[in-house]
């Protein structure tokens, strides 16, 4: 099967390298605007304009910042190649719907990177989840100098906010937000506190001028507390048993969450699954963080 690879900055070398590295990727192409970066791949057929890709390819991965993902996309689905996404799906709601009526009507798959999702420790505490009451969301990175074009809502929150969706399955009720611009144009670092219709509470933070990396979800049940750290692919759970607190150390086979998305998205491919599922639960995200956006402009400090 032959790939196209749109963008070749930091996400796009990723998949580069992943598909470099599995064997359904016969033959590979790169697209970037920046001639200086195709000049390091010299012995892969490159081009400036993805449009050149029709009629090479089988797939693509679509890694360009997110004011182009609509454009790009809607061109490959036109042409019913199945189209990796980054996150998030589209800049804005009316887009993703658009992208999603097309892949649908083309019979055409559309996949949104929501890495998260395919994390051995989110997928092993996801099998004992159930009714969340309370759950808390650390994720906070040094300044990346990309992805400035967008706030650390749409850039780092809304991994949180989509794996938060996934494990309450609830309508949110009532949204509280605070966001700070510090180095950029956008907000930097945000925190937010949902208020979902079955009494589920979860309080988020994302930071992108921290001087530490961190990646942790807090989640407590009736009946446990399960702390797990997305980047360390850790968990434990904690259970009061005769008046002891006990302490679970889950077994976890780590592995590189994006190469298993990638993976999942070839399979997919091979397999002729057009599912619109992956990218409605990704539209979901995108109107969430959008909403939350929408209220830290109103609370703007």
């Amino acid at each position: 099967m032959r790939v196209g690879i749109v963008g070749i900055g930091k996400l796009g070398s990723l998949h580069l390298r992943i598909y470099g590295e599995i064997k359904d990727a016969e033959k590979i192409y790169i697209v970037d605007t920046d001639q200086s970066r195709l000049v390091n791949h010299p012995n892969m057929p490159s081009f400036n304009d993805y449009r050149n890709l029709l009629g090479k390819v089988d797939f693509v991965s679509i890694a360009v910042p997110t004011i182009s993902h609509f454009e790009i996309a809607k061109f490959f689905l036109k042409n019913k190649i199945p189209a990796f996404v980054e996150k998030p799906i589209t800049q804005n709601a009316n887009e993703a719907k658009k992208l999603i009526a097309l892949a649908e009507k083309n019979k055409t798959l559309i996949f949104v990177g929501h890495v998260e999702r395919y994390n051995n420790a989110y997928l092993a505490i996801k099998k004992i989840v159930d009714k969340p009451l309370f759950i808390e969301c650390h994720r906070l990175s040094p300044y990346p100098n990309r992805s400035l074009d967008i706030s650390v809502v749409l850039d780092l929150m809304i991994h949180d906010l989509d794996i938060i969706l996934d494990l309450v399955r609830d309508k949110v009720k009532k949204v509280e937000a605070k966001g700070v611009k510090v180095l950029s144009d956008t907000a930097d670092i945000a925190n937010v506190r949902l208020t979902f219709q079955n009494g589920c509470v979860a309080n988020i933070t994302a930071s992108r001028i921290s001087a530490k990396r961190e990646r942790k979800i807090r989640i407590f049940l009736s009946h446990c507390y399960i702390s797990m750290d997305y980047a360390q692919q850790q968990a434990e759970i904690y259970k009061k048993i005769d008046q002891q607190i006990t302490r679970e150390v889950l077994e976890i086979n780590k592995e590189e969450p994006l190469k298993n998305e990638i993976i999942d998205f070839v399979g997919m491919v091979k397999n002729n699954n057009t599912s619109i599922e992956d990218a409605a639960k990704a539209k979901d995200a995108l109107e969430l963080a959008l909403r939350i956006e929408k209220i830290m402009l109103k609370n703007k400090v």
